[in-house]
């Protein structure tokens, strides 16, 4: 894979908000010294699941998707990253294997860093360690959350919600359409149902005004009236 220009992490932090905007000259200093910093193509993977965790990786650009893979083979989505994320920072912390599989949805580039230097910042820095704390509790809400919607929402009102989050995540393109390009399969597999239900799901959405369809991209129209069905629970 080609190297793209070297990104001092000071200057991506400035642009992408991390944590790491916690971080004095010399810890950024730390960070730059022996990172590993790739571009990546879309399908491509990041890590595996059960790979040894040697290190997190910083998304600099592009969108990471990370699951796991059920015992017949089928994936389950955890959640996305997108620019200013980390990934496989809790495997590290926790000395475990990746528990995730991170593949690209869109052409990345990310910076490598080794457990070490997490180590190390966790130590010596209190207001970093306490953001990475509150930054894993949130994602441990949020999985509470979804584990709460799969077992008593409805198909129809866990599609609003999902739209609505990756609306929030990741905003509209110039188009004006979702932000990132999922299959029909990663979107039933985002809300827990067959791909055959999300499409006749969507088709339901789109024929009540609500929602626009051009291909795998999804127009959202009528963000109230979606959240008054996400909301039904």
């Amino acid at each position: 894979m080609k190297h793209k220009k070297h990104i001092e992490c000071k200057d991506c932090t400035l642009t992408t908000s991390t944590l790491f905007e916690q971080l004095n000259e010399e810890e950024y200093a730390l960070l730059n010294y022996d990172k590993n910093c790739q571009t990546y193509k879309r399908g491509d993977f990041i890590f595996h699941e059960g790979n040894h965790a040697t290190g997190f990786y910083c998304v600099n650009q592009g969108i990471i998707k990370l699951y796991k893979t059920g015992p017949e083979g089928r994936e389950q989505i955890i959640t996305f990253a997108k620019e200013g994320d980390i990934i496989g920072y809790r495997s590290v912390l926790s000395k475990e294997t990746f528990c995730t599989t991170a593949k690209v949805i869109t052409d990345a580039y990310l910076c490598f860093i080794p457990a070490p230097r997490l180590f190390v910042l966790v130590e010596s820095n209190t207001d970093f360690s306490l953001k990475l704390i509150q930054q894993a509790c949130k994602e441990l809400g949020d999985a509470n959350k979804y584990i709460t919607d799969i077992a008593q929402k409805t198909v129809r009102e866990r599609l609003a919600e999902v739209l609505l989050n990756l609306l929030e995540q990741f905003g509209r393109n110039e188009e004006d359409y979702l932000n990132i390009p999922l299959t029909r399969e990663e979107l039933a597999n985002l809300v827990g149902t067959a791909t055959e239900s999300v499409i006749r799901m969507l088709s339901q959405f789109k024929s009540q005004g609500l929602i626009e369809l051009k291909g795998r991209k999804i127009k959202i129209i009528k963000t109230n009236d979606l959240k008054m069905i996400a909301e039904q629970f």
